[in-house]
C-alpha cells in the first residue's frame, strides 16, 4: 500500500514537473525573456535602494516559484495569469499582517507595524499590498537587511524566514548560481550522455526492487560502456560527491527548477569535482560503471550503467518523480543539436 501510494504522489509530481520543464515555443521564449527582464529590473532596483544584492532576491523569488505545494493562506497574495504580478513571492498573512492582526489583508502600514507585521509600501501610493510586486519586494529586502548585509546574516535572516535547513540551503546556492553568471536565464538541459557515444535506456520507473527492503525503482537506469563520460544536465549545484550503498559512487546535484538530480553507479569522479561546486549543461561530472549494493568499492555485480534520478522539493520532503519522459526530451534536442552541425 505504501509503495502504491508513493506511485500516485510521484504520478502527481510529474504532472506538475513536466509542466515546469515542457519546452516553450518561439513566442514563449520572447515572453520568458521579457519576464525575466521585468524581474531584475526590479530586483536591480531593490539592490539600488537597500544594498542588498540581486541575486539574493532573485533567489528567494526562484525559490517560491518552484515551490508546487499550495501555500496556506496564499489564497489572495498568490501570483495568477491576467494579474501584474511579474514575481512570485508570497508573504504568509501572518508574517505580513502580524500574528495578532485580526486583518489578514491588512494594507494600512501603520497598523501593521503596530501588530509586528512586516509589510511595507514600496510602490508608495500609501498601500502596503501583499499582490503588489513592489511592495512585496521592498518587504522582503527590509527583512533581510535588518539581519545585515553579508552572506551569513542573509543566511540567519532565511532561517528565521522559513525555519527550514534545506530552503536557507537551496536559496543560498541559487543566489551564488546567479551571482556567477549574472543572469536569469538558466534553464536549459541536456542529455547526460554525450552524443559520440552509445546508450541505450527504457522506462524502468516503479520496478520492483529488492536489495535493502522491498521498494521501488526510482530512476531510469542508462546502460552504456565503462569509462562513459556523465554530463550535467542543466546549470546547478552538486551537493553530494561520494558513495551510497545503494548507487555506489554517486552525485547529487540540484539545479534551478529546485530539481535534484541523482546519477548514481558511477566507476569515477571528474578529477577535482567536490560538493559546493557550480556546473552548468554540458559539464561532465564523472563516469559510467557498475558500483554499488554494498560496502565502498563493490562493483561488477550488474553491466555498467548509469541510474538516472529526479526529486521535486515539496518543502518538508522531497519526492521522486519518472526521469523518462525528461530524458528523452533532452536525447531528441540532443538529436536535433548534431544534425544542426553536419
Amino acid at each position: 500500500m505504501r509503495i502504491f501510494c508513493r506511485l500516485i504522489v510521484s504520478t502527481c509530481i510529474l504532472f506538475v514537473s513536466l509542466m515546469a520543464f515542457s519546452a516553450p515555443s518561439f513566442a514563449e521564449k520572447k515572453d520568458q525573456a521579457a519576464l525575466d527582464k521585468a524581474r531584475m529590473d526590479l530586483y536591480v532596483q531593490m539592490e539600488q535602494l537597500y544594498a542588498i544584492p540581486w541575486f539574493y532576491v532573485a533567489a528567494i523569488d526562484q525559490y517560491e516559484r518552484t515551490m508546487v505545494r499550495k501555500k496556506k493562506g496564499a489564497k489572495k497574495a498568490e501570483p495568477q495569469p491576467g494579474t501584474d504580478r511579474v514575481t512570485s513571492i508570497v508573504i504568509p498573512p501572518e508574517k505580513w499582517s502580524g500574528f495578532f492582526n485580526p486583518e489578514d489583508d491588512d494594507y494600512d502600514e501603520a497598523s501593521i507595524t503596530f501588530f509586528e507585521g512586516i509589510g511595507k509600501d514600496g510602490s508608495g501610493d500609501q498601500r502596503a499590498d501583499q499582490a503588489n510586486d513592489l511592495d512585496v519586494l521592498t518587504t522582503i529586502t527590509n527583512y533581510l537587511a535588518s539581519y545585515g548585509f553579508s552572506r551569513e546574516d542573509f543566511r540567519i535572516g532565511l532561517w528565521n524566514y522559513y525555519k527550514k535547513d534545506l530552503a536557507v540551503r537551496t536559496i543560498d546556492q541559487f543566489a551564488r548560481i546567479y551571482e556567477k553568471y549574472g543572469r536569469l536565464d538558466l534553464h536549459q538541459h541536456t542529455f547526460p550522455i554525450p552524443a559520440r557515444y552509445d546508450c541505450s535506456y527504457n522506462n524502468t520507473w516503479g520496478d520492483a526492487r529488492g536489495w535493502g527492503g522491498r521498494r521501488i525503482h526510482e530512476g531510469t537506469d542508462i546502460f552504456a560502456d565503462y569509462g562513459t563520460p556523465v554530463l550535467s544536465t542543466g546549470y546547478g549545484i552538486v551537493e553530494v560527491v561520494g558513495w551510497n550503498r545503494y548507487g555506489g559512487w554517486r552525485i547529487g546535484m540540484r539545479d534551478m527548477d529546485n530539481v535534484y538530480h541523482y546519477l548514481a553507479h558511477l566507476s569515477s569522479f571528474r578529477k577535482g569535482l567536490k560538493p559546493g561546486d557550480i556546473v552548468e549543461p554540458g559539464q561532465v561530472l564523472g563516469y559510467v560503471g557498475s558500483s554499488g549494493y554494498g560496502k565502498p568499492g563493490t562493483s561488477g555485480k550488474f553491466p555498467p550503467h548509469l541510474h538516472y534520478g529526479m526529486y521535486r522539493d515539496m518543502g518538508n520532503d522531497e519526492w521522486a518523480f519518472d526521469p523518462y519522459p525528461y530524458l528523452k526530451r533532452w536525447e531528441r534536442q540532443k538529436v536535433r543539436s548534431v544534425k544542426k552541425t553536419q
